[in-house]
C-alpha cells in the first residue's frame, strides 16, 4: 500500500486508488470525531463501525474526501449542524484538521445524498424541507419499507432475525431511559439494516436519501413524550412477522409503521407551533391604548 506524505500530497493524488489515507493519522480531530460517532452507533457493518479499532480500519480503507463526508454527515444527523445552517467550508475543514479540497468534495457528495443544498453564489446549506414535502416522503418510504418487509418475510435467515432482534434489545434499553438520541440513531441503523437485507442496491441508494431528508423531522417526532415504547412495540411486531414468514403482514407491519411516524410528526409540528405562537404572545407587547 503506498502511503501519501502529506494532505497535500494526499489531495494531489486523488487519481491513485492505491493511495489510501494512510496520513489520515495525523488528523487527530477527524480520527476523534469519526471515534465519537462510532461509538454513539450500534454495531452494524453495513454502515459505520462501531469501535476505535474499526474506525482505524475505516481509515486504511477510505479516502480523505469519504471520511470528512461520514464526519459531516454525522454532525449533521445529530444536530450539531442545525437544518437550514450555512456550512463554511475553510472553518469546518479547520475544525477536522484537513485541507478545504476534502471538504468541497464531500459538500458534493452530501448533496447528492441530500443532506446539504448548493446555491450558486450564497454557499453551502443543511437541507431544510417543508411538511409538505415530509408528507410526500413519507409515503415513498411507506412503499418502500412495505416491498423491503414482504421480500424479508421470504429471505431472511435465522441469524438476520436474531441481528435484528440484538437491535430492538438496544432500543429497549435506550427507550427505558428515555436517551432519546441513543434511540434515534438506533432506529436510523435498525431501518437501514432492514433495507439493507433486502439485498437491493437501487432500493438502499434511494432509502438513504429519503431518510437523510427526513432525519430532523424524525429526530422531533421520537423527542415527543410517550413516543418510544409506542415506537419499540411497532419495531417488535414488525421483526415477529418476518420472523413468522408471513410476507402479507410484514409488510404492513412496516407501512403502518411508517405513517405512523408520519402522523407523530403532524403532532410533533403542531406543538411545536402551539409553543411558539404562545412564546410570541408572551415576549409582544401590548400596545397601549
Amino acid at each position: 500500500m503506498k502511503i501519501c506524505p502529506s494532505v497535500g500530497d494526499a489531495d494531489r493524488n486523488r487519481d491513485g486508488d492505491d493511495c489510501r489515507l494512510l496520513t489520515i493519522y495525523t488528523h487527530e480531530r477527524l480520527i476523534a470525531r469519526m471515534s465519537k460517532s462510532a461509538l454513539t452507533s450500534p454495531p452494524d457493518t453495513t454502515r459505520e463501525p462501531n469501535l476505535p479499532g474499526a474506525t482505524i480500519a475505516l481509515v486504511q480503507s477510505s479516502s480523505l474526501p469519504m471520511l470528512v463526508q461520514r464526519a459531516l454527515e454525522r454532525m449533521i444527523l445529530a444536530g450539531d449542524l442545525a437544518a437550514g445552517a450555512k456550512l463554511n467550508e475553510a472553518s469546518l475543514a479547520d475544525s477536522l484538521g484537513v485541507s478545504r479540497g476534502p471538504v468541497r468534495e464531500a459538500f458534493r457528495a452530501l448533496e447528492e445524498s441530500g443532506l446539504v443544498r448548493l446555491e450558486k453564489n450564497r454557499g453551502v446549506f443543511v437541507r431544510q424541507i417543508s411538511v409538505a414535502e415530509a408528507n410526500e416522503i413519507y409515503e415513498v418510504r411507506a412503499a418502500l419499507d412495505e416491498w423491503t418487509g414482504r421480500k424479508l418475510a421470504r429471505t431472511a435467515t435465522a441469524e438476520h432475525v436474531r441481528e435484528l432482534r440484538a437491535f430492538l434489545e438496544r432500543m429497549d434499553r435506550a427507550a427505558a431511559k428515555s436517551d432519546v438520541q441513543a434511540y434515534w440513531l438506533l432506529n436510523l441503523d435498525f431501518h437501514d439494516r432492514l433495507v439493507s437485507l433486502a439485498a437491493n442496491a437501487k432500493l438502499l441508494a434511494t432509502y438513504r436519501r429519503l431518510v437523510n431528508e427526513l432525519n430532523l423531522f424524525r429526530r422531533q417526532t421520537l423527542a415527543q413524550g410517550g413516543t418510544l415504547p409506542v415506537s419499540t412495540r411497532e419495531h417488535r411486531d414488525i421483526v415477529d412477522k418476518i420472523a413468522a414468514g408471513n410476507a402479507a403482514a410484514a409488510g404492513r407491519a412496516l407501512y403502518d409503521h411508517v405513517m405512523a411516524s408520519r402522523e407523530r410528526m403532524h403532532k410533533s409540528q403542531a406543538v411545536a407551533s402551539t409553543s411558539s405562537r404562545r412564546h410570541l404572545a408572551v415576549i409582544t407587547p401590548r400596545k397601549s391604548r
